[in-house]
């Protein structure tokens, strides 16, 4: 048992609460009971990291037992539980051969983002795809937030001007979110093929990416002047579902 956070090895896995760090080893961690068991299915695990009790199952990794002191530096919320692992990055790749692609652009929240990708795959989405500015996919208040979907879906940050001549290509409609110049969603039925684009928290779509777009929609509400972008973004979701 480690009882020190001097100690080598836990300083390296505590270096992976910091974004440089995890793209400097292409590792990253997550926490709870939940999130280590989907990334164990998934394949992601390098390493874990436990006080107490260790399940069978996960005795067939490399596996590290902490002190709950040494535990509680290293997580990063408030009521730890008792495992953690670090995972490696997985390398994402699009074959476009999906129906359904949501796009977002430069969203900062990472609750919110995590909101998104876990309502996309609850309504069969086939891609999550994120603007380059948008917040980092190993986030752990994003992973937390996904509560494990980001594992079984495709996330990915991409040019999202690309992404979107690559639905184009498909036969595919893309329809951005906007509180100007638009129609009501209920205006129109799915495609076979589509894209749908979210915009900033604060902004909305740009102008740039809001051109690439072939209609221009709204969720018609009353009594609130907007949605916030995960509630938004999960109503028009299930619209095109």
């Amino acid at each position: 048992m480690i009882t020190s956070l001097s100690n080598s090895k836990m300083k390296e896995i505590q270096k992976l609460q910091q974004k440089k760090y995890r793209d400097q080893y292409q590792r990253y961690l997550v926490e709870g009971e939940h999130l280590v068991e989907e990334a164990f299915k998934h394949h992601q695990i390098d390493q874990i990291i436990y006080t107490g009790h260790l399940p069978s199952s996960y005795e067939v990794l490399p596996h590290i037992e902490v002190s709950e002191e040494v535990f509680k530096k290293l997580s990063q919320v408030k009521s730890p539980q008792h495992i953690m692992a670090v995972c490696q990055m997985p390398k994402v790749t699009l074959t476009w051969q999906g129906q359904r692609y949501l796009l977002l652009e430069d969203i900062q929240d990472p609750g919110n983002a995590g909101t998104l990708v876990r309502s996309a795959l609850a309504f069969g989405y086939d891609a999550v795809i994120f603007s380059h500015h948008s917040v980092d996919l190993f986030n752990d208040k994003y992973l937390r937030a996904s509560q494990g979907a980001c594992f079984q879906i495709p996330c990915i940050k991409m040019d999202l001007k690309q992404a979107i001549t690559s639905i184009h290509q498909q036969g595919g409609i893309v329809y951005g979110t906007a509180l100007h110049q638009a129609q009501s969603i209920e205006t129109y039925q799915a495609s076979n093929i589509l894209g749908l684009i979210l915009g900033n928290e604060g902004q909305g779509m740009s102008q740039e990416i809001m051109a690439c777009c072939d209609h221009l929609v709204y969720i018609p509400i009353s009594g609130a002047e907007s949605l916030n972008v995960a509630i938004a973004g999960s109503i028009a979701m299930f619209y095109f579902k």
